[in-house]
């Protein structure tokens, strides 16, 4: 069964880790795609993660180890399912947008945390998503409940999402196409 927001989010309040659930999905993709590999006993050291060991730990490791196989399955998958952990559509929109500035804050950090070398061999249009991921990371997604700040959202969504497969691919060596421009607002 796939890990959800909420369900990581719970565990993660429980373990007393300082981070959300977006952050750490947003971290473990960012290690990932810049080429960084470990198992799921070492992945909170190497996304310098200190938990404390009791109960919560272990629930939270279960999770962290789904979680971890579950990224590194769907950005590998050649029918592009890979989706940023996020809250549930029916959540507030100006929710699920702070979940997205801080997956990109999670995915820049996780990146730089595998591989600084990574980000310097990259070519002109994974660069360019990198920095998109760095303006969207230090940006508040400003929205109301309109239908057009719904869309604005879907797209830097869909940006950040096709832009995650694309670091992927470039760094692991697979072929990409660059993800499209998006016209959401980003403050």
């Amino acid at each position: 069964m796939p890990v959800t927001h909420a369900d990581l989010d719970s565990d993660l309040i429980r373990a007393r880790v300082g981070v959300d659930a977006s952050e750490l999905h947003g971290s473990i993709t960012g290690y990932i795609c810049a080429g960084g590999s470990a198992d799921a006993r070492h992945l909170l050291q190497a996304l310098q993660l200190d938990i404390e060991p009791g109960p919560a730990r272990q629930a939270f490791e279960s999770h962290l180890k789904t979680l971890y196989q579950e990224c590194r399955v769907a950005l590998e998958d050649a029918s592009m399912g890979f989706e940023p952990l996020l809250p549930a559509a029916s959540s507030p929109l100006s929710e699920r947008a702070d979940a997205l500035v801080e997956w990109c804050r999670g995915f820049l950090g996780g990146f730089g945390l595998a591989d600084a070398a990574a980000a310097a061999a990259l070519g002109a249009d994974a660069s360019e998503v990198l920095r998109d991921f760095g303006t969207i990371a230090g940006s508040e997604l400003a929205c109301g409940n309109d239908d057009a700040d719904e869309r604005a959202l879907m797209e830097v969504h869909e940006f950040v999402r096709v832009g995650a497969m694309l670091l992927h691919a470039e760094v692991s060596g697979q072929s990409s196409a660059a993800p499209a421009r998006t016209a959401g607002r980003v403050h």
